[in-house]
């Protein structure tokens, strides 16, 4: 019950039904929010308790000053709960683990249950092995259930066990895609109140349900646990970001160009700890489907959270989900009573303000490496020319073919057929330039390569092998999803297909987007281009692109060849997709059906034929681009409530193969010692009920030293397993065999492979281990400190009682909201983390497991201290937590002389505890113990 001490608590009649609600307008500054901050408001108007939220944390947040750095912490509690099988996993373990620990310590290990609905969508683990075939769906799905057995009885246990868990299971569709098409509520409904839908996720790209008015976003696995267990997860009032949308996008352009030019622009201005929220007149000209894939890249722009408030299109989009008439209703009533209803013409009061002129926006893809490196789509070609001498050597010097001029007109202006004017150059058939636009040589190192048909072609830098349309990120969004179907159908009436070397890949979020190219006739062409439907989710976006085939991975390795992949996904990070391949791209789906056809990025798909048509005549892009009218008319007959009811009636069923798994049973879990995937981990063994003090750090030697942009698929990779590596070796020496291995995003359930896999992602480049690439580092318990698998080191460290420490410099930890890359890193035996900036949820991750995070002095960094990686580290002033104060700063000294004060970058007191007990695990256990 709230303290309720602003006399909030109303009712509200929608129809027959009454609800009780707290009103926001009893807060003195309430009408001037934003958006995001009347939903925090109202969070802590209905969950005041008079200790942990009191009407001063509410009076804090209604006098919000907009240009104050966030200083004020609060509660807040997240309404529900949403996991990924990746993430949700480690959960389950973590909460089973606890109830044993519970009953150790003498308490009731039924208290370990979720407090808040928690759903778990299952869409991580299928790998896209199968592809090009009718049937590669169905040998994908048996794969992965042959793959992650154990895995999967383990979560039907866990649905049992748990109340409030549901599971929906494999083959249904990609996490964010269900939650806005059926599990968001928008208006949550509960014991007779009704609230705003708020959640947390295991999954960075959480924020995709912002698009539909619902504040939530990604947290790591840890801190979810906790929430489940009603721990209110600890904040600053964050700054908000007003992003103001003006006009509307030109034919031609897609919700992918749109947001990679929000992206690349946010990333440019910083919001790394921000909430973004987008306004005005443009709003209302954007489609839910386009909200949400803008929300859903708020990751890649660092910010928290990116919102778009309630309006006629939110409604329009529930009606067509299949949302019940009273909860369309009451989402309306609700959100006008209390002043959360878009009004285009207000300017809330923001902290900083961009806006965007949605006619400016033009086709772009992104890469080779990062999101925010946004490409306009016409200088593609001449950015890669340049990009890939960072992955091979340079040619020598010689004539080059002179490379047509860009047409930069072509690029940003459209005729009136809605076609972009791709192709508006007569290049014959389109032979590909090889030139960067300045008549420097581009590096070529053609390749003969034989397929099994007998059939040969040429391999070579720049080929596209690997092109997907994938993620839930675009293939949650039906205008990019039809715009791709119909560039496959124009492109078959013209006889083009995918290029040979190109693995294409259908992998849709929901089984909605089969319906509706079913529907509409559609599904044939995508198939005759090689774009089969291989599974219900994520595949090659979390880097589940299965092997190329034989003949091309044998080609690209061999012969060092730097080839590509197109996916239109949200991360393209090193190492990620696949591991042959070196440069990444993102684009919209029609651009990825287009660059099958392509085969390259050397080729110019604005000017040069993409291939020639049944008489021999060049075909160009602007041929087989649909018009805006052709993809609105497919959508608008195409897609109806029916399918989205259909498809979500008995979402939590599961298929025969799901009910026939065998469910363990008992309120605590049977471990099987023998188990490769499911394995008790060790982060409560020999825990006492109460904390050891803290203590300062001495004698710690360097793991880890890191430059910028190291990501949590640099820390905790989610692909392949490669053999030779500890994880690799650990499978190995347990039986499993090679083809087996499975990835290490679906063994996050034992702990055992994971610290073997923490730092190992092939493309990590360790710099006190120069010349090496992957989880190395070097061992200074060995004379001479050589070079040694980071995990080996480890141990070594470990055994001799030395402590750890990684340096690191600019955006740490950004990516995946990965739990794995701080357990990872606590097990490993790092005591501490010492970077120029951190990501968001990468720091709090740290804390959570106990590990310090610390941030270099302003303006310094390890190059410029002079660190080199070999220094012994001391931390003094750590002990000052033991006093219930956090330093602002540590001492950090080394045995060279170098001496500075790092920033403690526990940011709040919530965390502060969580650091005293050794981590958010230890605290929430200790914490409902004593209840």
């Amino acid at each position: 019950m709230s303290a309720n001490s602003f006399d909030a608590r109303s009712t509200l009649q929608v129809g027959d039904e009454s609800y009780e609600i707290f009103r926001l307008d009893k807060v003195e500054g309430s009408a001037r929010l934003p958006y995001s901050l009347k939903v925090l408001l109202e969070n802590l108007l209905r969950t005041e308790d008079g200790a942990n939220i009191t009407a001063d944390h509410i009076r804090a947040l209604g006098g919000w000053d907009s240009q104050a750095q966030p200083s004020q912490e609060i509660q807040f509690t997240p309404a529900r709960v949403i996991m990924q099988d990746f993430t949700g996993v480690p959960c389950v373990v973590d909460l089973a683990t606890m109830r044993e620990a519970v009953k150790e310590l003498g308490g009731d290990p039924a208290k370990i249950n979720p407090l808040a609905p928690a759903e778990l969508v299952i869409d991580h683990s299928v790998i896209a092995d199968k592809f090009g075939t009718n049937d590669a769906f169905k040998q994908n799905v048996e794969l992965e259930y042959g793959r992650n057995k154990e895995r999967y009885q383990f979560l039907r246990w866990g649905q049992t066990a748990f109340d409030e868990f549901k599971v929906v299971p494999p083959g249904t569709g990609i996490v964010h895609q269900v939650n806005i098409e059926h599990l968001a509520r928008t208006v949550m409904v509960r014991n007779g109140q009704a609230y705003p839908d708020t959640l947390v996720g295991t999954d960075s790209h959480t924020t995709m349900v912002n698009g539909l008015g619902v504040l939530g976003w990604g947290v790591g696995g840890i801190e979810a646990e906790a929430a489940m267990l009603g721990q209110p997860v600890s904040m600053l009032i964050p700054r908000v970001v007003g992003f103001k949308l003006t006009g509307e996008l030109k034919p031609g352009t897609t919700a992918t160009d749109l947001v990679l030019t929000i992206t690349e622009m946010l990333r440019k201005h910083g919001v790394v700890g921000k909430f973004v929220e987008f306004y005005g007149e443009g709003v209302a000209a954007t489609s839910l489907a386009n909200r949400a894939t803008i929300g859903n890249m708020s990751p890649e722009f660092g910010s928290t959270a990116a919102i778009f408030p309630i309006d006629d299109e939110t409604l329009n989009y529930l009606r067509l989900t299949g949302r019940s008439e009273q909860q369309v209703a009451l989402v309306e009533a609700y959100a006008k009573e209390q002043g959360l209803w878009l009004d285009p013409a207000a300017e809330p009061d923001f902290s900083e303000k961009l806006e965007l002129d949605l006619s400016t926006v033009v086709p772009s893809i992104a890469g080779p490496k990062r999101p925010q490196d946004r490409i306009v789509l016409a200088e593609a070609a001449q950015q890669f020319a340049k990009d890939v001498l960072n992955y091979v050597e340079a040619p020598a010097a010689q004539p080059a073919a002179a490379a047509s001029p860009v047409d930069e007109a072509s690029a940003e202006s459209f005729p009136a057929s809605d076609a972009p004017a791709y192709g508006s150059q007569e290049n014959g058939a389109g032979a590909p330039q090889h030139a960067d636009g300045t008549g420097a040589a581009v590096p070529s190192n053609p390749v003969t390569v034989t397929a099994p048909d007998g059939t040969s072609y040429e391999l070579d830098h720049g080929a596209v092998t690997v092109a997907a349309i994938t993620s839930c990120t675009n293939t949650s969004n039906p205008y990019v999803m039809v715009a791709a179907a119909l560039v496959a159908k124009k492109a078959v009436e013209k006889g083009l297909t995918r290029k040979p070397w190109v693995k294409t890949t259908l992998a849709p979020g929901s089984k909605v987007v089969t319906d509706y190219f079913e529907k509409s006739g559609l599904t044939p062409y995508l198939d005759k281009v090689g774009f089969n439907l291989v599974g219900y989710g994520c595949t090659t976006c979390i880097g589940n692109s299965g092997p190329l085939p034989d003949e091309v991975s044998k080609a690209v390795n061999d012969h060092d060849l730097a080839v590509t992949s197109v996916l239109s996904g949200n991360r393209n990070f090193e190492g990620r997709i696949n591991p042959d391949v070196k440069m990444n791209y993102l684009a919209s789906p029609p651009l990825v059906v287009a660059y099958a056809i392509a085969g390259s990025m050397k080729v110019d798909i604005t000017k040069d034929a993409l291939g020639v048509d049944q008489d021999g005549n060049p075909v160009y892009l602007k041929d087989i681009w649909p018009s805006e009218a052709e993809v609105n008319d497919v959508v608008a007959n195409a897609i109806g409530e029916d399918m989205f009811s259909k498809s979500y009636s008995d979402v939590f069923a599961g298929d025969a193969q799901w009910q026939a798994l065998p469910i363990p049973t008992g309120n605590t879990f049977e471990w099987d010692a023998e188990s490769t995937y499911v394995r008790k981990p060790p982060y409560f063994d020999g825990m006492e009920m109460e904390p050891a003090p803290v203590e300062d750090i001495a004698g710690a030697r360097v793991l880890a030293k890191l430059g910028d942009s190291v990501t949590t698929d640099h820390i905790s990779p989610a692909g392949a397993i490669k053999a030779d590596t500890p994880a690799g070796k650990y499978l190995t020496e347990h039986g499993v065999e090679r083809r087996d291995f499975n990835s290490y995003g679906s063994r996050r359930g034992n702990h055992e492979v994971m610290i073997r896999g923490t730092f190992a992602n092939i493309r990590l480049r360790n710099q006190i281990a120069p010349g090496t690439e992957g989880g190395y580092t070097r061992d200074f318990t060995q004379d001479g400190g050589p070079v040694s698998f980071i995990y080996d080191a480890s141990q070594n460290y470990q055994a001799a009682g030395i402590p750890l420490v990684v340096l690191a410099g600019k955006e740490y930890g950004s990516g995946s909201s990965r739990d794995w890359a701080a357990k990872g890193t606590a097990l490993l035996g790092v005591k501490a983390v010492i970077a120029e900036s951190y990501e968001r949820i990468h720091r709090s991750n740290l804390i959570g497991m106990g590990v310090l995070p610390l941030q270099f002095p302003e303006g310094q960094s390890a190059a410029t201290l002079g660190l080199t990686g070999e220094e012994t580290f001391s931390f003094s002033g750590v002990t000052e937590l033991n006093n219930g104060t956090t330093p602002r700063t540590v001492k950090v000294t080394t045995d060279t002389g170098v001496e500075f004060d790092a920033v403690v970058r526990i940011d709040t007191p919530g965390e502060a505890d969580y650091y005293r007990n050794g981590g958010i695990m230890q605290y929430v256990l200790r914490s409902l113990i004593r209840k």
